[in-house]
């Protein structure tokens, strides 16, 4: 068994805290993005105790983190693994834009905590998601 030189093991390490870091981030980027596009406000009803609005956030939040680990994986660089990112970024949002053109009274129905369109929506949400991290292979 080969031993592993110590300068590997700093770069690895470096490899995974850029990429650590840079998905926080984007995480973060996502999670403003999509609480600027919705037009109720996700934390104050989440505070009040209503359900559907964290389900739908939540189930947009882990459709978008599960392309994101998608893009982590397979890309071939740190710049693309940005740009696959910002392709997951899109997707995500496109759900929600085209959920609530097929439902007129979705986020109304989620703001007042009903849980079948924050259902609804979390399932396309995870779907894409899933869908987008397949896709992501070369």
């Amino acid at each position: 068994m080969e031993s592993m030189n110590p300068t590997d093991i700093l770069a690895g390490a470096n490899g995974f805290f850029l990429h650590f870091a840079a998905a926080v981030i984007l995480t973060g980027l996502f999670a403003l993005s999509y609480l600027w596009i919705t037009p109720y406000a996700e934390f104050k009803l989440i505070r009040e105790g209503k359900t559907a609005p964290a389900l739908a956030f939540s189930a947009a939040l882990l459709g978008f983190v599960l392309a994101l680990a998608g893009a982590i994986s397979n890309s071939v660089s740190f710049i693309d693994m940005l740009i696959w990112a910002g392709v997951a970024l899109f997707v995500q949002v496109l759900v929600f834009v085209g959920m609530r053109f097929a439902f007129a009274d979705l986020c109304r129905r989620i703001a007042d905590d009903e849980l079948g369109p924050a259902i609804v929506l979390a399932g396309f949400s995870l779907a894409a998601g899933l869908l987008n991290a397949a896709c992501m292979t070369y």
